[in-house]
């Protein structure tokens, strides 16, 4: 075995293992290292506390002297808890937090130095901006950007800094984050939904968006790991061939969790509880060693906030326990990639769930305004859905191995499609009396018995709806949850509003009665959203066919997906509703192309130097010593030897076939590479990338993998998938 691998084995196996105990309860635990509201009652005037309160609830603006007193009570919680640095921690759009710490220690004007940290400081800062993607909104000379807290999404203390929540905006106040734009969705959802849930109880002020997101991971021994320049550059394996044993068996999913990897969720657990993510489950995934935590369901820029903080941890932790956390989509060829299912609702201030039957006609024709309406925005923008979900990454995920496929469509179940075939075939115009017994009697008063006990899952669906919730199945394991939130919540507050409009229109130009109208709108929807429903298999070429007859866009790349955002419609879209003007979507669309690019350029490049400096050398020296033994058998045997070496010389010609492949795929990749990086528009270069430069990526590994499976597997330089895929 290559000394390197090993190596690598026996740290693995020899290790002992490392147990983290924490006696506290993780009640006591929780949110110890957030600057809550019961810590802001501690520390803050009542007034201030207030204030902070109107912010956070209502969006209302902090004067300065509260913001100074704020800044003043933090800083002594801060110091309490150990923190000797603050940060405003953000999201650019490299889909990574980001932070820059400064001390609390000064020096006055006199000399003498204290702890300082003021409103100014608290409120806004100045981050050098010009290494951060901006998509064209600024030049790499105009470098101020300006980071401004965000107060409905708490300080925490991670480490020694206090860190605290912002958005990021450039100097002529262009969004330069992705939180910016979730925050104005979520203002939008708030706004429209309240605005119809009066329709139903006029208690109804405030409507949030909630979101409990599932994530899924692989964790690899670190010291393999560092074997692999593929999984160290790019987050997944370039080249592997399958081994014996992988999820076929279905013996991991659910199974009992390995000790090292029930050591770090331990830790991880911990830490989650000290900086208040309600993490509640764990188990192992489908493919080996690939697991899954989740939260409590929260409000969706809270949630937002913590997933991105999760992500950075699970790293740290997870290198503490001789782990690689893996977050790509798809890390290894022919199992299960990873994805972080976005499962979101609508709650408002009175504790209604808008998307859970209810027990009363009344209530149920409110769940079934928002459950329709949500499928109607659906329907209108599913290929803008789509590109919320596009990236190098999920592009080898979508479509394989439990991973919805690229179309999106909304599964709802059997029982709820009846119920909404029920609806459908109530007459037009004003409902009879009789109609109205019908309807609440027989489908609206059903509901809450068919959803509780009877919604089946389907995990080739994209978006489905799972009893109280709808589960965005699509969004991939390392995205950050703001970019699908923004846009499934801009595209709802849209649709709500029309709905609104025309429920109104039909109440005055009709003279019909609320309930009247908001029936007969639901059931044009019904019958206009038939096409975006689908209970089937994903997979079924079938499917792919009769999704093209409905008219559903299939775009299974990112460039061709994210043109979506382009369109006018879409671009009038996000303006009209004040989430993103046109300048900020230009710059989104331009960014995520060049990631696009920048992401395959690398694994390209990595791809190249793994078959020239490793595969290739490792597959000369092994045929070498064959045919140095082929020679030695001629001198034996004269030229009878040929009966006497079959195997080994047909082993020979394999191994040239298979180099001289390696070789020229490893040329055309590189001329491949050149010729997309010589064109002078972004979208063609992403094309380029994306329809032949990642073609070359299969042949490669096909040669590749060909070689594994002949060359001696102690010279064999690169650790295997079974050994990469099964804990020790």
């Amino acid at each position: 075995m290559n000394k390197l691998r090993f190596q690598a084995i026996q740290d693995a196996v020899s290790r002992p293992q490392k147990a983290f105990h924490s006696d506290q309860k993780k009640s006591t635990l929780f949110a110890s290292h957030v600057f809550t509201k019961k810590a802001m009652r501690t520390f803050l005037t009542k007034q201030a506390f207030n204030e902070i309160n109107e912010a956070i609830e209502k969006g209302t603006k902090i004067n300065r002297s509260v913001a100074d007193h704020v800044a003043a009570s933090m800083k002594d919680w801060a110091i309490t808890m150990g923190a000797t640095h603050y940060t405003h921690w953000f999201q650019p759009l490299t889909g990574a937090t980001a932070e820059k710490h400064d001390a609390f220690f000064d020096i006055d004007s006199n000399g003498d130095s204290l702890e300082y940290f003021d409103g100014s400081q608290l409120v806004q800062q100045e981050p050098d901006a010009s290494s951060f993607p901006s998509g064209g909104i600024r030049n790499t000379f105009e470098a101020r950007g300006y980071t401004a807290w965000d107060p409905s999404s708490p300080a925490f203390i991670y480490g020694s800094t206090l860190c605290i929540p912002t958005i990021f905006v450039s100097y002529t106040g262009q969004a330069l984050d992705n939180k910016t734009p979730l925050l104005r969705a979520l203002n939008a959802i708030d706004d429209a939904a309240t605005q119809v849930a009066k329709f139903f109880d006029k208690s109804v002020t405030h409507v949030q968006a909630t979101l409990g997101w599932e994530q899924e991971y692989f964790l690899v021994d670190k010291a393999l790991a560092a074997s692999r320049p593929d999984i160290m550059l790019s987050g997944r394996t370039l080249v592997g061939h399958a081994p014996p044993k992988g999820q076929q068996l279905d013996d991991h999913y659910f199974g009992s969790i390995p000790t090292r990897a029930i050591n770090f969720m331990r830790e991880l657990e911990h830490e989650c509880m000290l900086l208040g993510i309600p993490v509640k489950t764990r188990h192992n995934e489908v493919a080996p060693n690939q697991f899954e935590l989740a939260p409590i369901f929260e409000e969706a820029n809270l949630a937002v906030d913590h997933n991105a903080l999760l992500m950075d941890i699970m790293g740290k932790i997870a290198s503490k326990h001789q782990f690689k956390v893996l977050l790509h989509e798809k890390p290894f060829s022919g199992i299960n990639g990873s994805g972080k299912h976005n499962n979101w609702s609508l709650q408002t201030n009175t504790g209604v769930n808008l998307l859970s039957p209810g027990k009363t006609p009344m209530s149920n024709l409110q769940f079934l305004t928002f459950f329709v309406t949500a499928i109607k925005a659906v329907q209108n923008y599913e290929s803008l859905i789509r590109s919320s979900v596009a990236s190098a990454g999920n592009d080898h995920r979508l479509g394989a191995n439990e991973a919805p496929p690229a179309i999106i469509s909304v599964f709802i179940g059997s029982q709820l499609s009846a119920v909404l075939d029920n609806l459908e075939h109530v007459s037009k115009g004003k409902l009879s009396p009789q109609e109205k017994t019908d309807l609440k009697l027989n489908v609206i008063g059903k509901i809450p018995d068919v959803l509780l006990d009877n919604t089946d899952r389907n995990r080739t669906s994209p978006f489905a709806f799972t009893g109280n919730k709808f589960e965005f199945r699509a969004v991939g394991s390392s995205q950050n949850c703001a970019i699908p939130m923004t846009v499934l919540n801009t595209v709802v507050a849209k649709q709500l509003i029309d709905f609104k409009k025309e429920v109104d229109g039909l109440i005055k130009s009709k003279k019909l009665k609320k309930d009247d109208a908001i029936f007969n709108v639901l059931r044009e929807y019904i019958k206009t959203t038939k096409n975006i429903l689908f209970d089937g298999d994903g997979y079924s070429l079938s499917w792919q066919k009769e999704a093209a007859r409905r008219g559903l866009s299939n775009l299974k790349k990112t460039p061709e997906a994210l043109s979506a955002r382009m369109q006018e419609n879409i671009i009038e879209l996000f303006d009209q509703m004040e989430v993103m003007n046109p300048i900020e979507q230009k710059a989104r669309y331009e960014i995520q192309l060049e990631q696009y690019i920048q992401r395959i350029e690398i694994e390209s490049l990595v791809l190249e130097n793994m078959s020239k400096n490793q595969i290739l050398p490792t597959a000369f020296k092994y045929q070498h010593m064959l045919i140095e033994n082929v020679s030695g058998l001629k001198q034996i045997y004269g030229e009878s030897f040929a009966k006497h070496a079959p195997v080994a010389m047909e082993t020979i010609e394999k191994i040239s076939a298979l180099t001289d492949t390696l070789t020229s795929s490893c040329a055309a990749l590189a001329k491949a590479r050149i010729k997309a990086n010589s064109m002078s528009k972004i979208e063609d270069s992403a094309q380029m990338y994306a329809n032949n430069v990642l073609p070359v990526f299969d042949k490669i590994r096909e040669a590749a993998d060909g070689l594994e499976l002949i060359v001696d597997d102690s010279t064999w330089p690169l650790a295997k998938y079974r050994e990469l895929l099964f804990l020790r």
